[in-house]
């Protein structure tokens, strides 16, 4: 037999802010929560969060979902009809991370725009509705991220959106945000979550990125809307039952661990900082709003060389093709990490 190759220690991990693990408090936190059965509106803990992300998003109901693609998914089955179509960025998190779900599950058309950093514009979505025609597919839905994961955790501008969802309704088009990093978007810009939702349909929130719990995310609407995404979670999987112990951890993470998103982004502006001034590495700090960091290798080193060289010493980041790696700060990483994180890149870079 071959010799088994013990697993490499990961010392600094910014893979994703998807790897954070609940603090010791929001474990404690979520052993004492309340539970009942959410199938029946019984869990308290669960209708906490629910009325807790309502309020936040500002709109009249919410329902706690096992991840943030289930958001997306129902979001879609109950905004469009199979056959409608979706407009959204090309670098749409349905459009490149959920195994072809909205043809499978919704069998709605994704019809992919461009722009920069993972934005698109009014003018952008007007040329892309299509006129009505008995052989094109209807359009039926706008979709936006805040943040952009692929466009670099960047912001959109509250005025971008406002735009692009006025151009929606002038056409007698739904809206639905992806706001798995919304929350990041808050912080940075002072911007309130409601606001940002306030023009769109349908809104969530993810609490297992920056906000650092286990499980879970929330989706927000009307009743009506709720109503019907109840059904869609049924069919696609059921309730949670006694779903209280992990919705707690998202309790848990809107009361204590907002704020503190400031720090993952001093953290990756710091991260990206350190980057720029080495050799074969092409990023400029500036573009930072958030907690994602990209940047560009321009030498002969090729981005999974350069990540398994990475890993080897004991840091964790992601190639996204064949010159380009993302780095993602959040609540296991702090400053010293960061440091750690740097001096391990400055061998890799300059070695």
């Amino acid at each position: 037999m071959s010799p088994v190759t013990p697993p490499v220690r990961i010392d600094v991990d910014l893979s994703s802010d998807t790897v954070t693990r609940p603090t010791a408090d929001m474990r404690r936190f979520m052993c004492e929560a309340e539970v009942g059965d959410e199938q029946k509106l019984e869990d308290p803990t669960v209708n906490l969060l629910n009325e807790m992300v309502a309020e936040l998003l500002g709109k009249e109901a919410a329902v706690f979902l096992p991840s943030g693609t289930m958001c997306n998914e129902i979001a879609l089955r109950v905004h469009a009809r199979p056959g409608e179509e979706v407009i959204a960025h090309h670098t749409a998190h349905p459009i490149n991370f959920e195994t072809g779900g909205p043809g499978a599950l919704a069998g709605v058309n994704m019809r992919a725009i461009d722009g920069a950093r993972g934005q698109f514009d009014a003018a952008a979505v007007e040329a892309a509705v299509r006129p009505p025609s008995r052989y094109a597919p209807r359009t039926r839905l706008v979709w936006v991220e805040q943040t952009s994961n692929l466009g670099g955790g960047s912001v959109w501008p509250l005025e971008r959106l406002e735009a692009v969802a006025a151009v929606a309704k002038r056409h007698g088009l739904a809206t639905h945000m992806d706001g798995a990093r919304l929350m990041n978007a808050v912080v940075a810009s002072g911007v309130s979550a409601r606001d940002y939702a306030a023009r769109f349909d349908s809104a969530w929130i993810d609490f297992t990125k920056g906000l650092g719990a286990p499980v879970g995310a929330a989706l927000a609407g009307s009743r009506a809307f709720i109503d019907e995404a109840w059904r869609c979670k049924q069919q696609m999987g059921g309730a949670m039952r006694q779903a209280g112990i992990i919705a707690a951890g998202g309790v848990y993470a809107l009361r204590h661990h907002v704020k503190r998103l400031a720090e993952d982004h001093a953290n990756a502006r710091r991260l990206a900082e350190g980057l720029a001034g080495l050799p074969g590495v092409r990023l400029d700090p500036r573009t930072i709003d958030t907690n994602i960091v990209f940047f560009e290798l321009t030498g002969s080193l090729t981005a999974s060389a350069a990540v398994e060289r990475l890993l080897v010493r004991g840091v964790r980041m992601g190639a996204l093709g064949a010159r380009t790696i993302r780095a993602v700060t959040h609540l296991d990483v702090d400053a010293h990490a960061i440091e750690r994180a740097l001096a391990v890149a400055r061998d890799v870079f300059t070695g």
